[in-house]
């Protein structure tokens, strides 16, 4: 494909390539003719570097004009044989686009009926085929690792996905639904609706909740705002809705951390946390055997 519509661009590239071409051509014929004659010394150019260093008019080298036509000889090769000139194509019809989807037909028909047969089997139990396994490692250490981790246990913003807690749930379907559509989890900032005090009381009684040692009058003030506000998100009991992504602020588990100034930031500035989603690229089978392993981290599957 062309990166521009208009087939202006594509002759512009070409006609630069070829009055390059010649012109550079005619250049090295031009300066190859440049000879001295017998007893005559090269003159000085004028041209000076570092004050003893200057540059004569002596003629080309040989072996350098040599090289110089056999290097204008590859690349009139090379433009013939592959789009160097856009406008015009090349005689073996070539393209990296091309070259690609040969190599995706080439690895499809190689590796695809090993995928068919792991597709056809239910990713619980695909989870337990080792053979199944390692390829759905080699996946999540491919797209996975530079946020989750290479142990699977994320970072501050990105989930453990070793662990029995989930956003969104972490049974098999919504484990492929997230791969497949991405998740988009995004908590609004109430800083400048609630002010510094209001924000600090709502983090005590966030504290509370989870058990965390707390300020009782401001956790108390706090549960008012939260019962008015955050509980249409987090549930009355703060418990959380996979259905929304809302997590559970009871538990231990923090995605960006559980101290009470981080508690304080995250309800000043909110939130906004995205993960890609896959489908387009991995296409069903590597989503079912990527699915497959990712399930099997948290299901203690041997």
């Amino acid at each position: 494909m062309k990166d521009f519509n208009s087939d202006f661009w594509g002759i512009y590239i070409a006609v630069i390539v070829i009055v390059s071409m010649i012109w550079l051509g005619y250049l090295v014929v031009s300066q190859s003719k440049v000879k001295l004659k017998k007893g005559e010394k090269a003159e000085v150019t004028g041209h000076k570097w570092d004050g003893d260093l200057e540059e004569y008019s002596n003629p080309l080298p040989g072996w350098w004009v040599v090289l110089f036509y056999a290097t204008i000889v590859f690349a009139v090769g090379y433009l013939v044989a592959y789009p160097g000139l856009v406008a015009f194509g090349n005689v073996w019809n070539w393209s990296s686009t091309g070259q690609h989807a040969q190599e995706v037909k080439k690895a499809d028909d190689k590796y695809g009926p090993m995928f068919a047969k792991y597709q056809a089997m239910p990713i619980e139990q695909v989870a337990q085929n080792p053979e199944a396994r390692d390829i759905g490692k080699r996946l999540f250490y491919t797209y996975c690792i530079q946020c989750h981790g290479s142990d699977a246990r994320g970072a501050k913003g990105f989930p453990n996905l070793t662990d029995n807690d989930w956003l969104y749930g972490g049974d098999a379907v919504k484990v492929v639904e997230t791969i497949n559509n991405g998740r988009h989890g995004q908590m609004p900032a109430f800083g400048a609706a609630f002010g510094e005090e209001k924000v600090r009381d709502v983090a005590n009684y966030v504290l509370k909740l989870a058990g965390k040692p707390n300020n009782e009058a401001r956790a108390t003030r706090g549960g008012d705002t939260f019962k008015q506000v955050c509980m249409a998100c987090h549930g009355a009991d703060g418990k959380g809705n996979q259905s929304l992504g809302a997590p559970n602020l009871t538990d231990n588990i923090w995605l960006y951390g559980g101290s009470e100034a981080t508690i304080v930031e995250t309800i000043t500035n909110g939130r906004d946390n995205v993960m890609p989603a896959w489908q387009a690229f991995l296409g069903d089978a590597k989503v079912h055997l990527l699915a497959a392993y990712v399930y099997g981290l948290s299901h203690n599957q041997q």
